[in-house]
């Protein structure tokens, strides 16, 4: 049967396959296997001390290589020294290792881990192995789905090295922190499924802190988002972050995503 990419359970199709999708974190379920995920990330963030914007365009392609296992690979380009500027680039890959089924829910449990190398600056407390510090990442993901609605939870560890050549990491900063997410999403349109070439209309809240170990610094931020899926592959997101409450030196805390997201289905039998 067909893979479909939607981030919810076709309701009275007990065979359906699916994936939840957010914007600014990932769920617990991967890319189906033998398919191939292009994902083209693009972000601009308002600098809170310069008359800036921030770009970011960070594209990256998934790959799955069984229902339970995926490999990410990201580039990140930026424009902060005025010019876009290829700072470096990263890998991850995702293990779905428990999953229960019912007619109209499922549960996800997922363990990922991703390194980053980065050569920018490094201009804030914040730490974002994906695309402004060299790094770590590794946690837990588990993904609830209760007919349209999609909740997915996320705690990691993550810890940030010299962004080399020539950019160590500042002494006075702390280089670990815990990260955690919850985030919400429900289909909105069609009211009833009928078939797979339906345009898909999807809202959610996504909500994305951080705190720093060594001395307790913390951010919050909320991501509300609306998500387009068009015959079942071909996606656009557009989400808008804002910080709620900080205590940490961030450079450019707000701003907007615009993604562009393809999958390419059933690799293998292609060839064939």
């Amino acid at each position: 049967m067909r893979w479909i990419i939607v981030f919810y359970i076709l309701l009275n199709y007990q065979k359906t396959y699916c994936q939840e999708l957010f914007v600014v974190t990932d769920p617990a379920s991967n890319v189906p296997a033998n398919s191939l995920a292009i994902n083209i990330m693009q972000s601009s963030f308002k600098n809170q001390f310069e008359k800036i914007l921030n770009y970011h365009f960070m594209p990256e392609a998934t790959y799955g290589l069984s229902k339970n296992l995926m490999f990410r690979g990201s580039a990140f380009i930026s424009n902060r020294s005025n010019r876009l500027y290829a700072e470096g680039g990263g890998l991850m890959a995702k293990y779905r290792f428990y999953s229960t089924d019912d007619l109209n829910s499922h549960f996800r449990l997922a363990a990922y881990a991703r390194y980053s190398f980065n050569r920018a600056d490094i201009h804030q407390e914040q730490i974002e192995i994906v695309g402004h510090n060299t790094g770590f990442e590794t946690g837990i993901i588990a993904t609830k789905l209760v007919k349209k609605l999609a909740i997915s939870t996320t705690v990691s560890y993550e810890k940030a090295f010299d962004n080399r050549p020539q950019y160590g990491f500042p002494n006075n900063l702390g280089d670990n922190a815990t990260n955690y997410t919850l985030s919400f999403g429900r289909l909105m349109y069609p009211r009833k499924y009928t078939n797979f070439k339906q345009t898909n209309i999807n809202i959610m809240v996504e909500c994305v802190g951080q705190s720093i170990n060594e001395n307790g610094k913390t951010f919050f931020d909320i991501v509300p988002a609306i998500q387009f899926i068009f015959n079942s592959q071909f996606r656009i997101d557009l989400a808008y972050r804002k910080e709620l409450y900080s205590s940490m030196f961030r450079s450019a805390p707000n701003g907007v995503y615009f993604n562009l997201y393809y999958t390419f289905f059933n690799l293998k039998k292609r060839k064939e």
